[in-house]
């Protein structure tokens, strides 16, 4: 059972892994350096533990204490209980959700691994916004996407507000980076997908008209808000794909093209 500890100094050593956390580049920088990330929410943590990352401590107002009583007396970690006022002092914002924990990360696969057992995967070229990157995981889970993989330069999914964006996704979708961009692709291929690149290109083939879902292995390419896949990219790809577009809009957000794009990866997939 872990122990409560009532905390009444922000200063304290022990709220360490929850000071200034929106401190976005800090952040960035620290937790994957200490091997940790932040979990916010009860649904969130309940999905990491689920998912079976181990937890570092809990840092919970009073309230909340009652409602995860039963992680509590699972957890051999500590808890600390603050009030309110000095939970936002502590991490800089307002903790509306009330629970914070901090949870061990664990060494990402070889991306080789993930494309053994997968059919259809999600490839992320430059993706640097958090929110983008949470929506797109909890997309992939939802859809049926079997693994995402990241160019060198993507977001942290385990970032806090990718995985408070996910609803906690990001611990049901296997990931890994693609350590060498974008000659990593070549592998992809190799492992017997068709590299579709999403493109709001109009010379591009209509995703109805490529059918995704009727080939065996499909690895879809999505790029970064604003400037899509770059040119490297678009040529290691072996076919440009779009979502056809009508009133005069021209693109989505990458987040609502992936979406799209997942659904009609894997329409008719059986479901598990």
């Amino acid at each position: 059972m872990a122990d409560l500890i009532t905390v009444d100094d922000p200063d304290d050593p022990r709220l360490r892994d929850y000071t200034d956390l929106t401190d976005v580049e800090l952040r960035r920088r620290r937790e994957p350096a200490e091997g940790l990330f932040i979990a916010e929410g009860e649904k969130v943590i309940r999905r990491a533990r689920a998912a079976g990352y181990e937890t570092r401590s809990m840092l919970l107002s009073a309230k909340w204490v009652d409602t995860l009583r039963d992680v509590i007396d699972a957890l051999p970690a500590p808890v600390y209980v603050v009030d309110p006022e000095l939970a936002e002092r502590v991490t800089g914002y307002h903790v509306h959700r009330g629970a914070l924990a901090s949870m061990r990360r664990r060494p990402l696969p070889a991306a080789a691994g993930l494309l053994a057992g997968a059919r259809r995967v999600a490839v992320l070229e430059s993706v640097n916004d958090h929110t983008n990157i949470g929506a797109i995981f909890r997309s992939a889970a939802a859809l049926g996407m079997d693994a995402v993989l990241l160019s060198p330069d993507c977001a942290d999914p385990l970032y806090r507000r990718s995985v408070k964006v996910s609803m906690g996704a990001v611990f049901a979708v296997p990931y890994a980076r693609v350590e060498t961009w974008p000659k990593g692709l070549e592998a992809i291929r190799e492992a017997g997908f068709t590299l579709l690149a999403l493109t709001p290109d109009e010379q591009a083939r209509s995703l109805d008209e490529a059918a995704p879902h009727r080939r065996d292995k499909v690895a879809l390419m999505l790029g970064a808000e604003g400037d899509g896949l770059s040119t490297r990219a678009l040529a290691a790809a072996d076919e440009r794909v779009r979502i056809p577009m009508s009133h005069g809009v021209d693109s989505l957000n990458v987040a609502a093209a992936a979406a799209v794009a997942f659904y009609a990866v894997t329409t008719g997939r059986p479901r598990d």
